[in-house]
């Protein structure tokens, strides 16, 4: 394994670098200044659109995509210091570079699984930046984390689909801009093979019988950065046939193909949160004084710093290696990793951030430094795309194999 750093991603890198000084922090407060002024919260400012204009002129575009036709064509590897990066910002720099989930998966499914229609209509427009997109997995009345437990149906009748179900926290669905949900849901709910269930379907969000009812808020935040998350219901939604992804029964596959991606890229931009925690923990430490010195002479507060720099080393490094193992053995043959980076990340960097709205006082829980809004994401990850006990369940099986 060599985690060195190719010549290729040293100088996206370098450019990332100084896009996001030049471009992405400067434009933190200004976003939320014109969000306060828009008729919508739902509505995308106009400083998100010009950071899109830039990344793009600077070729800052699609680097998740490892797809040479669609894509920047990185590896994984390659990727992984990249999405850190934007990490540090993490409401801003994706959408910036068109690298912001549910996009990501959402392309990654039509550009893998999509047929040639499929992706002139709804992948292109993505690719381009023109639409946002919407993953409707998650029910509010099963415990979705088995996705063999969902309820939503979509039951053939002639030449189209009808989807009837109640989804929430469908994220990007309250975006003015979403204009396709993803819908998975049962197209043979008693067969006898229950990974071979359910499907995929194509629904434009204006389809008749589609109604996006509320926002659904995330630790008392209504997160306006990608579009929300909503409740969503199908009643009985009419799609043609033609707006299957792949075929009756492999939906189960198509989104396992599409999480396994999804939870690296999760836990390639905590690393950059938990980054933007520490800095801002440092520059507190060595500013404010309590008790007739700096904080960055009290002992805890050192044993915090030191203690988070040697977490997201550790981190990085197997996060690194799961990219590595992602791109020369495949998705399969990086379960265990996946799943381990998905339990340990988002735990370490919750810890890291909660220090860091400590040192900060009130500050740290208010509107006047990025922390609680770090909190809030980073702790949600504990939960989305499976929650961690889940993750621990499968990864513990697969140690007690070796000795049964």
């Amino acid at each position: 394994m060599d985690f060195a750093f190719d010549a290729r991603t040293e100088e996206l890198r370098a450019r990332l670098l100084a896009f996001m000084d030049e471009h992405v922090y400067p434009a933190e407060p200004v976003a939320e200044e014109q969000r306060a002024a828009l008729d919508s919260p739902w509505d995308t400012p106009a400083v998100v659109e010009e950071l899109k204009a830039e990344a793009r002129r600077q070729g800052l575009w699609n680097l998740f995509l490892p797809d040479t036709e669609y894509g920047a064509g990185l590896t994984n590897l390659q990727y992984a210091p990249l999405a850190e990066i934007t990490g540090r910002s993490p409401h801003l720099a994706p959408t910036a570079l068109n690298c912001a989930a549910p996009d990501t998966g959402n392309m990654e499914v039509l550009a893998q699984f999509g047929d040639e229609r499929q992706r002139k209509q709804w992948l292109e427009p993505l690719l381009a930046g023109e639409i946002r997109s919407a993953f409707a997995m998650t029910e509010p009345e099963v415990a979705s984390a088995d996705a063999t437990n969902i309820t939503t149906l979509i039951e053939r009748d002639g030449d189209e689909y009808v989807v009837t179900g109640r989804k929430w926290y469908i994220s990007g669905a309250m975006n003015p801009d979403c204009k396709i949900f993803i819908v998975m849901g049962k197209t043979d709910p008693d067969g006898a093979d229950i990974r071979r269930q359910q499907s995929m379907v194509l629904v434009p969000r204006d389809t008749p019988g589609v109604t996006v009812k509320r926002a659904m808020k995330v630790f008392g935040y209504e997160d306006h950065s990608h579009g929300g998350h909503a409740e969503v219901v199908f009643d009985h939604a009419r799609v043609p046939v033609t707006h299957l992804i792949g075929e009756e029964g492999g939906g189960f596959a198509i989104a396992q193909a599409r999480l396994g991606p999804g939870r690296i890229h999760h836990c390639m931009r905590l690393i950059g949160m938990a980054e933007r925690a520490i800095e801002l923990m440092c520059r507190r430490a060595v500013s404010r004084t309590a008790f007739g010195k700096a904080l960055a002479q009290q002992g805890v507060v050192q044993n915090w710093i030191a203690d988070a720099r040697v977490t997201v080393e550790q981190l990085r490094l197997l996060v690194l290696k799961t990219a590595w193992l992602m791109d020369t053995v495949g998705n399969r043959g990086a379960h265990t990793e996946i799943q381990a980076i998905k339990i340990a990340t988002p735990r370490a960097v919750v810890d890291i951030i909660d220090r860091a709205i400590q040192l900060h006082g009130a500050g740290g829980v208010s509107q006047d430094f990025p922390l609680a809004d770090l909190y809030a994401g980073a702790r949600t990850l504990m939960i989305a795309d499976g929650p961690d006990e889940v993750h621990q369940r499968s990864l513990a099986r697969r140690e007690l194999k070796k000795y049964l």
